[in-house]
This record gives structure tokens, sequence and C-alpha cells, in this order.
């Protein structure tokens, strides 16, 4: 989102992006501004360098959104994690600028380690706010005073959140809000975060590239706030992060699918019991070791105006056409 309203505005930004922006067609160019965007994270850089990639970075501007605990196969504990943020932090220079998501418990305690820069804070009980109107266009206000409002290509509370984010990221770079928002309007989304692979016989089926249990609740809530109660939400998920195939996350799985009405859950290469972990799902849990058996599983389960939701880090073996193949052959078969 930020690279495209950078790009909207004509500053014609570099970026390195974890995903495909639908606006450029790829996930990294060198650009020609001095401007770079760059979607960072805390694992670490390399196998001789254990420090976070992003302490190599140095940022004018620094969005921070979210800090939870992820990445158990390289930190032992949140705490772990907050350090290398507040590592990060004290990288950004005094005439650059903090924009922090609130209220964030983990973010916070990494700012009260230490601030050296500006301090812009967005969310719940912040100035900037952002919110969806009747219509369910997203709604930009400063202080109770409305900036504007537009159409948003991806769904959900937390991707109207990332935007607002963006918004004050490009405005420290010298694009007005006004600019921004008109931008966002015109942004096409991303490939992976729930793109829309087909549909047959009125079964759509996304492809998201959440894995981690805060981000597959958001996904489904996302969805399920758009479907506005038409059709099922069957949710098929491939626990295939290092933090899911160590189990460490097992615990909070099952509540991150409570907005599903069925799931699917793929076993291949996980070495907890699954099943156990997930039971609390009841009757709407289906789990599978085999790719040729599920995708023809779910087709068979699947009737029109439902979303099958697939969530994979991976390629989860091309499921997302097996599926829709899947789908039409029981079509040819009615």
């Amino acid at each position: 989102m930020l690279a495209w309203i950078l790009q909207d505005a004509g500053l014609q930004p570099g970026f390195l992006i974890g995903g495909v922006p639908e606006n450029f067609g790829v996930s990294a160019r060198l650009g020609k501004a001095p401007f770079f965007v760059i979607e960072a994270d805390e694992y670490d850089t390399a196998f001789c360098d254990k420090r976070s990639k992003f302490v190599h970075y140095r940022p004018r501007t620094l969005l921070l959104n979210n800090l939870e605990y992820d990445h158990a196969d390289i930190f032992p504990d949140l705490a772990a994690i907050e350090t290398q943020f507040h590592h990060l932090v004290r990288t950004v220079p005094g005439i650059g600028q903090i924009i922090a998501h609130q209220p964030e418990a983990a973010l916070e305690r990494v700012l009260q380690r230490g601030l050296w820069s500006d301090l812009v804070r967005f969310g719940e009980g912040a100035p900037w706010q952002v919110t969806a109107g009747d219509n369910g266009a997203a709604r930009f206000t400063h202080a109770g005073e409305l900036l504007g409002e537009t159409m948003l290509a991806l769904a959900g509370a937390h991707n109207r959140m990332n935007a607002l984010g963006a918004l004050l990221a490009a405005r420290h770079a010298g694009v007005t809000v006004q600019d921004g928002i008109a931008a966002l309007g015109r942004f096409q989304g991303v490939a992976r975060r729930l793109q829309v692979r087909g549909q047959v016989r009125g079964v759509t089926v996304q492809d998201d590239f959440a894995h981690h249990p805060t981000a597959i609740a958001a996904t489904l809530e996302a969805v399920r706030d758009e479907m506005r109660g038409a059709g099922r939400l069957i949710a098929v998920f491939e626990p295939r992060s290092n933090t899911m195939k160590l189990g460490t996350m097992a615990a909070r799985l099952a509540p991150s699918l409570q907005a599903a009405d069925a799931v699917w859950c793929y076993t291949g290469g996980v070495s907890w019991n699954v099943a156990e972990a997930l039971a609390p799902l009841g009757e709407r849990l289906r789990v599978s070791a085999d790719l040729h058996v599920l995708p023809t599983e779910v087709a068979a389960f699947a009737q029109a105006n439902d979303r099958i939701v697939v969530m994979s880090n991976g390629g989860f073996g091309g499921i997302h056409q097996k599926l829709l193949d899947a789908l039409a052959g029981g079509a040819a078969a009615q």
C-alpha cells in the first residue's frame, strides 16, 4: 500500500515486499527516488549473522504495526524479539519518525525502553483513526475530523488499519493524506492476500498467506464480514511455518479458526497431534494427510455461495487448482 501511494504521487520508489502487489506485478525493484519501502521482520540475517535483518536497514520512517511471538526456531520468547525491536528503534535518527499502532502492549514495552525520534500513534484511542462506513468504505479521521474515505481492495479491519499506517508513512515522505486516500482507492491488492483464484459452481476459492493464529483469525473475520451471511466459510489450512511445525502455536490454532463453518487441516509434515489440538472445533473439523483426497472432500462438501479460503505460507501442493478442478469435476458429474 505504501509503495503504491508513493508511486501514485509520482515519486517512483524502490521496494522489497513479501508479496506481489497487483499494481506493480513484481515484489521488488530499485526505483528512481531516494525513497525505498521495505517490508521487514525480526528473522535473523544469515547463518553467520544472527542479528535481525531489520537492524541493517536504518530507516528514516519506521511503521510498527504489531509485535507478537513467532519464529520459535530463532527466538526463545517474546522478550527476545522485543529486544531486537528495541535495537531497530535505536537505528532511527532523531530527524526520523516512528509510526506506532496502539494499543499494542509489546510495542509499548519496546518504546518505553527508549525513544529518540518523533512518534505518531494511530489506532484505538489515538488521534489518527480509521473506521468502516455503512457502505464498507474506509473512513479516515484525525481528532474526530473526517479526512476522506475510499473503498479498499483488501477486506477486513486489519487491512483498514494497514491502510492508515501507510497513509501516515507516506505523509512523512511528503504525500498529503488526501492524495494518499485517493491512491488507496486505486490500489488493486496483493497476490496471496485473499486473492480470488477462481469460482466454480458458485463456490469461490481464495488464497491467503496467513499462517500465524492472529493472521488466520483476522483473515477469516474479514471474509466473514465481506460475505454478509451469504453461504458458508470453509477454511483449508496447512501448518507449514517452522513455528507451526514445532507445535508452539497449537493451543491457539482452534480459537483462530472459530469464524469458519468447516475446517480442513492438512497434517503432512506435522509431528504433533493436530486432531487433538483442534478438537474444540467439534464436528466442523476434518484432518487429512492426503493432498489428493483433501480437495475432493472439500469440493464434495461445498455448495453455491460458499467461500473456500486456503491458508499457507507455502505452495500447499498446488491445492488451489486441485480444488477448482475438483469443483469442476463435480459439476460435470452432476
